[in-house]
């Protein structure tokens, strides 16, 4: 199966049934930006430190990578940033394009793989922000080396992930309060699901996940030549698992030099 057409159609089929990460903020969201009064997420609840950022953070080149919706882009496009959007959805970046004129943001959209960053030069950016997104993709580590090759010496990679225990459990018998380990790590719908599991998840237009190790997300960003200085994990409200333990997390991490 090509992975990453099948989830460009299920994250386009997301939008149309209103998947609360494809929603636009509003444009009382983007007025409090303009005003240096702003807050956005790498996972689900915990607002990322304005440490984290560029300071100043205006007239920095940013690229939200697998980022498209219509939130974090326009916010930094709001605050000052010169804002790429980089997503493989077409109506996720229409949902960019959609406030960036309603806004007047000037904000540029890219399709592609996020493993795949050849539309852009060598040290192109001071900013990745990256909201957790690449348990869509089969592998992460060309993604961490792709991002380090993309940023400047100096600049950031803000990355949000899935914990990978969250992918350890039957789904189904989690629902109902059974937590019953079912799958090896590192996990795949297209290996680990039954064939009639896996029909069930594409009828519904469902995108294929992929539960990557921590050795593959963080140790994979320092395997691409990074240096982590900042780390925090974050509780879903919606998920089974948040009354035991944080099933994400968010690294800061930085290219050397600069």
């Amino acid at each position: 199966m090509d992975v990453v057409a099948y989830n460009r159609q299920a994250w386009n089929q997301q939008v149309e049934q209103g998947n609360p990460w494809t929603v636009p903020f509003s444009a009382e969201v983007i007025a409090e930006a303009r005003q240096g009064r702003w807050a956005i997420v790498l996972t689900p609840t915990i607002p990322v430190p304005r440490s984290w950022f560029p300071d100043p953070l205006s007239g920095r080149d940013v690229l939200c990578l697998a980022s498209g919706g219509g939130q974090q882009g326009p916010v930094l496009a709001a605050a000052g940033a010169q804002v790429t959007v980089f997503d493989n959805s077409p109506a996720q970046l229409a949902r960019d394009r959609e406030v960036a004129e309603r806004e007047g943001l000037a904000i540029r959209t890219v399709q592609g793989d996020m493993a795949d960053l050849s539309a852009f030069a060598a040290e192109s950016f001071d900013l990745i922000f990256h909201p957790v997104s690449n348990c869509f993709a089969p592998a992460v580590r060309p993604v961490w080396r792709e991002c380090y090759r993309v940023l400047r010496p100096g600049g950031a990679l803000l990355a949000g992930f899935a914990n990978p225990v969250r992918y350890l459990f039957d789904v189904e018998l989690a629902d109902q309060g059974i937590f019953k380990v079912r799958h090896r790590l590192p996990y795949s719908d297209l290996t680990d699901l039954t064939e009639e599991e896996r029909q069930r998840y594409q009828a519904q237009g469902l995108p294929l996940e992929f539960g990557h190790t921590l050795d593959d997300q963080i140790g994979g960003q320092l395997a691409a030549g990074f240096v982590l200085t900042g780390f925090f994990e974050d509780r879903s409200p919606d998920e089974v698992f948040t009354e035991y333990l944080a099933t994400f997390i968010a690294t800061r991490a930085v290219k050397p030099g600069g």
